[in-house]
């Protein structure tokens, strides 16, 4: 054994001992907030519209897990009601719910429990909308259809913070069917999703983008972090960065008018930037909202109310935008107080 390497062997032990002794959290810590290069990243201009209510009783369905189910939910206790997360309430609650009932719209939603809601990553959305489009297009609450005959006018849909952990780049032009979560098979099957949305212009299909992840990741034992420093290979902090200018990326691209919906023929497709709200519009590539301390990326409340206080007014909007009521714009109202934006 050389003596370099006896050396290593012995200051990793020792860092290990020390650490183990007083519990240092190497590695740990919050994650520099990353800047996003391309600076504030316009979307759609609906501005043209009225963000008054539409009073239409639209029939809305969303489809979503645990951060969804938690904008939609009042602020209160963990009260579910038809799934564990289709919530009346929870400590997150955002309140978009109730907005939106305000607003005229009837809602559905579906999520855990459900055929129609089980599986959201971003993977499971093309086969959803290229199999099931008949069951999305019917459903009011879980697998529940509408009553006599009737259709969605709107459908809302959303993956969770865990597609954000894009692990790279990928190879362009990427893979539709993943499995790996890259930047260019999530653009991939994005593509894909929207050659399936084209085949129903009468519907119109709101994108969400996936929540930010956590500023804070697990702390490293010390051998690990040494490991890794002799090895050279990125530590979590460093890894977490990366994947978070990734969701920065993707989350852009979706929303760019250059980008996802670059040459699309119709008015049936918007993106709300759920991702973009929860970082404050660029100031991080990470979440400003995540709760447990700042390591759990499920948002907190006042970063869903923020999110639920734009959407509101975007989506009444993007249904003038679509034709789903009259597309003639017309001056706008005062704005509500607390609104955090019309077009995120």
């Amino acid at each position: 054994m050389s003596k370099r390497r006896r050396n290593l062997i012995i200051v990793g032990s020792l860092l290990v001992a020390v650490g183990a002794a007083l519990q240092i959290p190497v590695g740990g810590g919050a994650v520099a907030a990353s800047q996003d290069k391309e600076g504030k990243v316009p979307g759609m201009d609906l501005s043209a519209f009225s963000h008054a209510r539409p009073d239409d009783g639209l029939r809305l369905l969303f489809i979503h897990h645990s951060c969804g189910g938690q904008l939609m939910a009042a602020v209160g206790p963990d009260k579910q009601t038809a799934s564990k997360c289709i919530y009346e309430s929870h400590p997150n609650g955002g309140n978009l719910r109730a907005l939106l009932e305000a607003d005229g719209y009837q809602i559905g939603e579906a999520s855990y429990g459900s055929k129609l809601g089980e599986r959201t990553d971003i993977f499971d959305w093309l086969p959803k909308f290229r199999n099931d489009m008949a069951a999305v297009l019917a459903t009011r609450l879980q697998d529940e259809p509408w009553p006599n005959g009737q259709q969605n006018q709107i459908v809302v849909w959303k993956s969770c913070y865990t597609e954000n952990e894009l692990a790279a780049d990928g190879s362009a032009p990427g893979n539709p069917a993943g499995p790996e979560i890259t930047l260019w098979n999530s653009k991939a099957t994005l593509m894909a999703v929207r050659a399936e949305l084209e085949k129903h212009p009468e519907v119109l299909f709101v994108y969400v983008t996936s929540p930010p992840i956590a500023p804070k990741v697990p702390a490293e034992p010390a051998w690990k972090w040494l490991a890794k420093k002799v090895l050279g290979k990125p530590h979590s902090k460093e890894v977490a960065a990366a994947r978070a200018a990734r969701a920065r990326e993707l989350a852009s691209w979706a929303k760019r008018p250059d980008g996802w919906l670059a040459g699309y023929p119709h008015k049936n497709i918007v993106v709300f930037d759920y991702y973009d709200a929860l970082t404050d519009e660029g100031a991080s590539n990470l979440s400003r909202y995540a709760t447990g301390s700042g390591y759990d990326s499920h948002p907190s409340s006042s970063g869903n109310a923020k999110a639920a206080a734009a959407f509101v007014p975007f989506l009444n909007r993007a249904v003038r935008y679509a034709g789903l009521i009259g597309q003639v714009a017309v001056a706008d109202p005062p704005a509500p107080t607390g609104e955090a934006g019309a077009t995120p």
